[in-house]
């Protein structure tokens, strides 16, 4: 049995080969050391999220020509994108954090969360932690939010404004609603009988159980109808869209609009938002200032160990889950006994 006592040692989820969640192994690895513009951070807890389940599984085909086109590209064997921990080690140029500081943000283009440690530039999409959060909720926060920004960000919602978030119990449906409350809209949010109370808590003003209720009755139309699980197409939506109205799906399978035509086509003058999700500092420090204002929380489902990260995969692969799924993540300074 492998043991952890080597301080430049770590545990670590690994893959190396695409594949369903038992492609994924729990290794002992070498311990990432900081480069001069890089914070070293342990690991408190890590999200397990759509975007790790589909660049490993390799869902969409085109995801390879960024991870890699027969197996995943060694610096990206260690999955795991949204994180929260303690800052373990600085180089010597970073100015903005210091041993000893929690933090919490996104791993965007290395991934390497579902470790005990990982490195990350001080220019990342990091942040200190809010005051008063768990680092479980802290590694929830950024990923659903930062997405549903990137499709909130396109369209001038305020006042007056109408939002439909249709699977608006998952990781960007629930930020979705918040987010878009925030900025003043009136949204409608619709979920199943089981998340309805969860979904309500957050503050839409409507909430459609879709297996009691037609959550598109005639004559209702929305500014934005935001399919936040990718289950309906752009037609299906349509004739509940505003005249200028915007429909956007987080699904850029082949059921609903080639994404790159979508870019830049209009149906009349109703659009089909595909924005590219950019994981920037801004917005963490964005998300963290409505988290400290109490205008925005994580929800989180489950909390799984690190080594049970194949069952939390598959849970998160059946669609059903509220929120967000969390590995909670321990790095032993020694070894047993």
């Amino acid at each position: 049995m492998a043991t952890w006592s080597n301080a430049e040692r770590m545990r670590a989820i690994v893959y190396d080969r695409y594949g369903p969640p038992e492609v994924l192994r729990l290794e002992e690895v070498a311990r990432p050391v900081p480069k001069d513009d890089e914070v070293l951070i342990k690991v408190s807890a890590a999200a397990v999220n759509r975007n790790d389940t589909g660049l490993r599984s390799a869902e969409y085909f085109i995801s390879r020509f960024l991870t890699g086109l027969v197996r995943p590209k060694r610096k990206l064997r260690i999955p795991g994108t949204e994180l929260s921990g303690v800052v373990e080690a600085t180089g010597p140029a970073v100015g903005g954090f210091a041993v000893g500081d929690e933090v919490f943000g996104v791993s965007a283009k290395t991934a390497g969360a579902h470790a005990e440690f990982v490195c990350l530039p001080e220019k990342a999409p990091l942040a200190h932690k809010p005051d008063g959060m768990s680092f479980v909720d802290a590694a929830a926060v950024c990923d659903g939010a930062i997405l549903a920004l990137a499709y909130l960000k396109k369209l001038q919602l305020g006042p007056g404004s109408k939002v439909m978030v249709y699977g608006a119990s998952g990781s960007i449906g629930t930020a979705a609603v918040q987010l878009a409350k925030h900025l003043g809209a009136d949204v409608t949010a619709v979920c199943n009988t089981e998340n309805v109370d969860v979904v309500a808590s957050l503050g839409p003003d409507r909430v459609i159980d879709y297996t009691k209720d037609e959550f598109m009755p005639r004559g209702a139309t929305y500014h934005l109808f935001f399919d936040a699980v990718g289950k309906l197409s752009f037609r299906q939506c349509r004739p509940s869209l505003t005249p200028n109205g915007a429909y956007a799906s987080t699904d850029l399978g082949p059921k609903n609009q080639n994404p790159f035509l979508a870019l830049s086509t209009r149906f009349g003058k109703q659009r089909v938002l595909f924005p590219i999700p950019r994981y920037t500092k801004e917005d963490v420090l964005f998300v963290k200032g409505l988290v400290e204002a109490g205008a925005f929380r994580a929800v989180v489902d489950r909390t799984y160990p690190l080594e049970r990260v194949v069952e939390a995969s598959h849970y998160v692969e059946t669609g059903r889950k509220t929120g967000n799924v969390v590995l909670t993540i321990a790095a032993p300074d020694s070894s047993p006994g």
